[in-house]
């Protein structure tokens, strides 16, 4: 019998009532395939990779990540709570030492849901890898946490919430935005006025194949991670820079998604997404749980990949653009420019947004206000208007917040009650562990 090097736990949730519409690529096939690929690879029979069942996630658990317009209910269902459920039991697997590393194979995804949510952006309603994380912190104390992105779609939403986050680094590894949506994640975006060089983009060109993939991770990822000397690794792993699929332009292959998780070695990978549904997403599942087991994976292969190997190969201009990258990328880690806003703490930074829900049709526009801190993240203000919801608020008392930013975000609750001025106001506490909306 094989024998896993690292106890592997699998979470397993297809969503079966849940999709945008029955021919959408955002449906339950994704993981069915998965789920019966495994089973004719005899991963299951491996010693060591294991099945469990999903928690399910409390509105408290939303609620201390999302700022949820009016509410948690409005912007979710049951499978969205399972979903980021699965994630948190993942978490919790490895953190409770039952395994050594986990896999989160579940949907809807979340990586595009942003702090603010007034409904579905991008298949996403909330973001499982945020509320994960942030269940960890509250949960089991973990401090600094690192999160890879390896969807071929920037993981806007997941910059979004922890912009402003000094001991969360978000690294994003994507088709460049200004081909593909959401039309952001350019080196240029390196994170709030607290939180500089935190935020790190790397928006590789279309046809982009495994040798620029890895490239990154070599160079760029794994340089910055050993630097920044995370508790936990997470990877966002979205599937959709493979070759095959439909809606995006990279030549990213199964071979090269189980050698780059290898290198990674992330603790913890939460699915996101990847719409090839049989001709790559059980191929590159399988190779991802057989790297992050410890278990060969050098027989991963597509069916047709002899037959593609030379169209996909990468171009030399990429390789050498990918190459040139690399210092702006690096620069924005270890010497990141500050920006004109940092000026006196006490301040207020504020930031103007104006974000559409594609798969919803929602208008939103966003004020978001940071006050200026040399010893925490910073108390977070948030107005928003949406086409579905009147004016709301948001305050969020960050992790490890200093005394004056907890006193200061005391007072603007008290007096925005007062103020009779929003429909709903959401109070994140997290020093006190106190989540309200009024």
């Amino acid at each position: 019998m094989i024998q896993a090097k690292n106890k592997m736990g699998l979470i397993f949730f297809p969503a079966y009532d849940w999709a945008i519409e029955d021919t959408h690529p955002e449906r339950e096939e994704r993981l069915l395939y998965t789920q019966d690929q495994l089973r004719e690879e005899g991963v299951f029979d491996i010693e060591g990779v294991l099945e469990f069942k999903p928690d399910v996630a409390t509105e408290l658990d939303v609620m201390r990540t999302h700022f949820c317009f009016p509410d948690v209910a409005s912007v979710t269902t049951e499978s969205h709570m399972i979903s980021a459920g699965g994630a948190i039991r993942a978490a919790r697997l490895v953190l409770d030492g039952e395994v050594k590393k986990s896999f989160a194979l579940v949907r809807p995804p979340g990586h595009h849901a942003m702090k603010a949510v007034h409904g579905n952006r991008g298949f996403c309603n909330i973001n499982n890898e945020a509320i994960m994380i942030e269940y960890m912190r509250d949960n089991y104390g973990i401090k600094r946490v690192a999160i890879v992105d390896t969807d071929c779609h920037h993981g806007d939403g997941t910059q979004d919430i922890y912009w402003n986050d000094p001991n969360v680094l978000f690294i994003s590894i994507h088709q460049d935005g200004r081909t593909l949506y959401p039309g952001s994640g350019h080196t240029t975006e390196a994170g709030g006025p607290n939180a500089r060089g935190r935020t790190i983009n790397i928006p590789l060109p279309p046809g982009t194949s495994d040798d620029g993939f890895l490239y990154a991770i070599d160079h760029m990822v794994l340089p910055i991670l050993k630097d920044f000397g995370p508790e936990i690794v997470v990877n966002s792993a979205g599937q959709d820079n493979h070759y095959s699929d439909p809606i995006t332009n990279m030549n990213f292959t199964a071979q090269g998604y189980a050698i780059l998780n290898d290198r990674l070695s992330p603790d913890i990978a939460v699915l996101e997404g990847g719409y090839s549904i049989q001709g790559a997403l059980p191929y590159v599942n399988l190779g991802i749980v057989l790297a992050m087991a410890g278990v060969d994976y050098s027989g991963v292969r597509e069916p047709n990949f002899d037959e593609i190997a030379d169209e996909i190969r990468q171009e030399r201009n990429i390789t050498a653009y990918i190459e040139r990258l690399t210092e702006v990328v690096l620069g924005n880690y270890f010497k990141p420019a500050e920006g004109r806003e940092l000026l006196y703490p006490g301040d207020y930074v504020t930031r103007k947004k104006n974000i559409y829900y594609d798969t919803d049709g929602i208008q939103e526009s966003q004020v978001e206000s940071l006050m200026r801190c040399n010893d925490c993240g910073g108390l977070l203000v948030l107005e928003s208007v949406s086409s579905v919801n009147p004016l709301c608020l948001g305050i969020e008392i960050p992790v490890g917040a200093c005394p004056n930013c907890r006193d200061e975000g005391l007072k603007y609750f008290e007096r925005a009650r007062k103020q009779k001025k929003y429909a709903v106001i959401h109070f994140i506490n997290r020093v006190n562990k106190e989540y309200v909306r009024v």
